[in-house]
């Protein structure tokens, strides 16, 4: 079936170019030209698209991440200083009447 009629740019022919790298109606565009005359098919060229091509966080999500090397233990901590007794507060001397 036809997708663009101004190019006769057939579905066949936009899933082939989508399979080939052009993911994008402006990069479709530059492969045959369609969607750059009446515009007319643009929507029906992103929904063909977005169906053959993988969305940026999927792809992601089946990219191999490369190794993350473990974090290096950090340095022991200094021993703590010895504990100082707290003054006791006696009650005040009471003053001369």
């Amino acid at each position: 079936m036809y997708v663009c009629s101004c190019f006769g740019v057939t579905e066949e022919q936009v899933r082939s170019h989508a399979a080939a790298g052009a993911c994008t109606p402006r990069r479709l565009a530059a492969e045959c030209r369609a969607g750059t005359d009446c515009g007319s098919c643009v929507r029906r060229i992103q929904g063909l698209l977005g169906r053959a091509c993988p969305r940026p966080e999927e792809a992601a999500v089946t990219a191999v991440a490369p190794a993350v090397p473990e974090p290096a233990t950090p340095p022991a901590l200094p021993a703590p200083a010895p504990a100082v007794p707290a003054p006791s507060f006696a009650a005040p001397a009471p003053l001369p009447v």
